[in-house]
């Protein structure tokens, strides 16, 4: 498997990625205006993440499968703060069809190390709704710490989610 960062040609298999796990990922998401997840659309979007890469503010990763040039799990560093916070929230998603191979843990481990080891942040967060055990499964796996719930934190799939809050914290700061 080839674990990588986004670059401007994977609209074409992030578009397929998200046409493909539509009803999946569907309780988890935020609604979506219908064109949203097409080529042209993946197009802008990842134009506007080198953008956002090259001033530090965000890094999007994925996993290409060799045999198919299907991505498979994606996994990305969003809302990178700098100055005394230096943090930055973790979000992630994988193939319904490759739930449980352990490919979304091993993206999230990558994208983690490169937080710390690269972008020298001290904090990464994510958020999960209580629901969600596979994400709560995953985030535990992973070290990170639950730090409350934010009620009616994110409005997802057109409602208003309570979420756990989580972080994992660089261990070179402690």
């Amino acid at each position: 498997m080839e674990q990588r960062l986004n670059e401007i040609d994977d609209a074409e298999a992030l578009s397929d990625f998200y046409l493909r796990n539509k009803d999946h990922l569907q309780p988890w998401e935020p609604e979506r205006d219908p064109d949203y997840h097409s080529v042209n659309s993946w197009e802008l979007r990842l134009q506007d993440r080198m953008v956002e890469f090259e001033t530090g503010t965000s890094a999007h990763f994925l996993t290409f499968e060799p045999s198919t040039s299907c991505v498979v799990p994606i996994c990305s560093l969003t809302n990178i703060v700098r100055g005394p916070f230096q943090a930055g929230n973790l979000g992630y998603a994988v193939c319904k069809s490759h739930e449980g191979r352990g490919l979304m843990k091993e993206l999230c481990q990558h994208v983690i190390e490169f937080a710390f080891d690269n972008l020298h942040l001290n904090r990464v967060m994510a958020n999960y709704m209580p629901r969600n055990l596979r994400s709560e499964a995953l985030l535990n796996y992973l070290g990170f710490e639950s730090e409350g719930l934010a009620r009616k934190y994110l409005c997802i799939n057109g409602k208003w989610e309570d979420h756990v809050l989580t972080s994992l914290i660089n261990p070179a700061h402690t």
